[in-house]
Formats: structure tokens, sequence, C-alpha cells
């Protein structure tokens, strides 16, 4: 019996002290290590550039990349050919 009344005492006594030091200082101070980088997220919209690619925004500053100009001619990886508009190609067609 005493041995239940000790430890009931004591769980109270813990709970009341625990009580008293957060009542005292609710907000404490966070220590936070100054060598730790915190990770920079940009948005994942990309610009239309001129010659018809896309640029995509680089971290930390999250400003789109310069467009490059890329040859006339040049394949992409999908297999695409690189080609601007010349005169030639925007000549009006023949009537019948």
């Amino acid at each position: 019996m005493n041995n239940r009344l000790f430890i009931l005492i004591f769980i109270a006594a813990i709970f009341i002290v625990g009580g008293f030091l957060y009542i005292y200082n609710p907000q404490p101070v966070e220590y936070r290590n100054s060598k730790i980088i915190e990770p920079v997220v940009c948005a994942t919209d990309e610009k239309l550039c001129p010659n018809g690619t896309y640029v995509g925004r680089i971290p930390p500053s999250c400003k789109f990349e310069e467009c490059k100009n890329i040859p006339d001619g040049a394949v992409f990886e999908d297999g695409t050919i690189m080609k601007t508009a010349s005169s030639s190609d925007t000549a009006s067609s023949t009537t019948q």
C-alpha cells in the first residue's frame, strides 16, 4: 500500500513540476546548426525561348536560365531538327 501511495505522489510531483516548467518557459529557444544549409525549392514553371526551346529556373536565386543560341540544323535528343523559318519556307502557295 505504501508503495502505491509513493508512486502516485511521485507521478503527481512530476506532472506538477512539468506544468511549472511549461508555464515559466512556454516558448523554448530553438537551437539550430548554422553549418546546415536550408534547401532551396524553385517553381517548376518554364520559359519559352525565341528558338522554341524551354528553360527552367536555377536555384538558389530561382531565376530563369539564359536562352541558348541553338544553331540551325541542330538535332535534339528526341530526334527533332532545329529549323528556323526563312523566306523560302514562308513563300505563298500557288493557287489552282
